[in-house]
C-alpha cells in the first residue's frame, strides 16, 4: 500500500471522506443500470407512503420514490462535482502558471484579472448565464469550475512563486529543464498539498452551488433528478411530511462534509513537509 493512501486511511476524518466519496460514487454508477424504481414515474395512488417496503425512504407527492430519486440524484451530485473540479483544475493552473512563471508585465496583468473575477460570487454569476441561456448542469460546471479556478489560481500563484525560488527547481533549470518541465516535475508535486486543499473544497461547493441554483430553479431541468430540486418539492409540506425532507437534506450535508474532510486528510498525507516531520527520529537527551 502506497505511504499516502496508508496515511490517509489511518486516520478517522479520512475512512470517513473516502467512505463516503466512494458510497457517492457507486451509488451514481449503479443508478445509471438500476433504481427500485423509475425515478420520474408518478404514483397517485401511492403518493406519501410512510417509509416501508417497497419504498424504503417513502414517496413524495406525486408518488414517486424518494430512494430513487436520492440515487438518480447522486448521478447528477457526481457529475457536477467531477465537471467542476476539472474546470477549475484547468482555470486555476493555468492562471496560476501564467501568473507565477512569466515575465512581470503579464504577472501584475494576471494578478489584476484574478482579483476583479474573484469579486463576482460564483452563484451571482451562475445565475446570470442560466438566465440567458437556461436552467442547466453545464451552465452549473461551468460557472462554479470558472469561480473557484480564480480561487484556486489566487491561493496556488505564491505558492509557485515561494517553490520556484527553491535550489532542486533552480538546478532543474540549470540542467536544461524547460519552464514546462519544471512544472511538472518539481513545482506542481509541491504545492499540490495546498491545491489539494482548494481542489476538494471547490467540489464540496459546487454540490452546495448545484443543490442550491436547482432549488432556485436555475439548476437541473425538470426531466433530470437532483437533490435539489427535490428539497425544493419537499420543503412546501416539511409541516405534514418533515420526515420527506430529511434524506435530500442529510445526502446533500453528509456529502459536502465528505469532500471537505477528504481534502483535509488528502493534505496530511500527500505534504512533503508534514511527511518529513513525521519521519523524524526523536534522540532522547543524555544527562551526565
Amino acid at each position: 500500500m502506497p505511504r499516502w493512501l496508508h496515511t490517509l486511511l489511518s486516520s478517522w476524518t479520512g475512512r470517513f471522506a473516502v467512505l463516503v466519496v466512494v458510497g457517492i460514487a457507486l451509488t451514481a454508477v449503479v443508478s445509471v443500470f438500476w433504481t427500485p424504481f423509475d425515478p420520474m414515474l408518478s404514483d397517485v395512488r401511492g403518493r406519501w407512503a410512510a417509509p416501508s417496503w417497497p419504498h424504503l425512504l417513502g414517496t413524495d407527492g406525486t408518488g414517486r420514490d424518494i430512494l430513487s430519486l436520492l440515487m438518480a440524484g447522486a448521478r447528477t451530485t457526481a457529475f457536477v462535482a467531477v465537471g467542476a473540479g476539472l474546470v477549475a483544475t484547468l482555470v486555476g493552473i493555468s492562471l496560476a502558471a501564467l501568473g507565477a512563471l512569466t515575465v512581470r508585465w503579464v504577472r501584475e496583468s494576471i494578478a489584476v484579472l484574478v482579483d476583479i473575477l474573484i469579486a463576482f460570487p460564483v452563484l451571482m454569476i451562475a445565475m446570470m448565464i442560466s438566465a440567458v441561456w437556461g436552467g442547466s448542469l453545464w451552465v452549473v460546471v461551468f460557472a462554479v469550475g470558472i469561480g473557484f479556478g480564480v480561487s484556486i489560481a489566487r491561493v496556488t500563484r505564491p505558492e509557485l512563486r515561494r517553490v520556484q525560488q527553491s535550489d532542486f527547481v533552480l538546478a532543474g533549470r540549470a540542467s536544461g529543464l524547460t519552464a514546462g518541465q519544471n512544472l511538472a516535475r518539481h513545482l506542481l508535486p509541491n504545492v499540490a498539498p495546498v491545491f489539494i486543499v482548494q481542489l476538494s473544497w471547490s467540489m464540496a461547493v459546487a454540490v452546495l452551488a448545484e443543490a442550491g441554483l436547482s432549488y432556485l430553479g436555475f439548476g437541473a431541468s425538470l426531466t433530470e433528478a437532483s437533490w435539489g430540486t427535490l428539497l425544493a418539492d419537499l420543503q412546501r409540506y416539511i409541516g405534514v411530511h418533515p420526515l420527506t425532507v430529511v434524506w435530500p437534506g442529510l445526502a446533500i450535508t453528509v456529502t459536502v462534509l465528505g469532500l471537505n474532510l477528504l481534502g483535509d486528510a488528502l493534505r496530511e498525507a500527500t505534504d512533503p513537509t508534514l511527511s518529513r516531520r513525521s519521519a523524524q527520529v526523536h534522540v532522547p537527551e543524555v544527562i551526565a
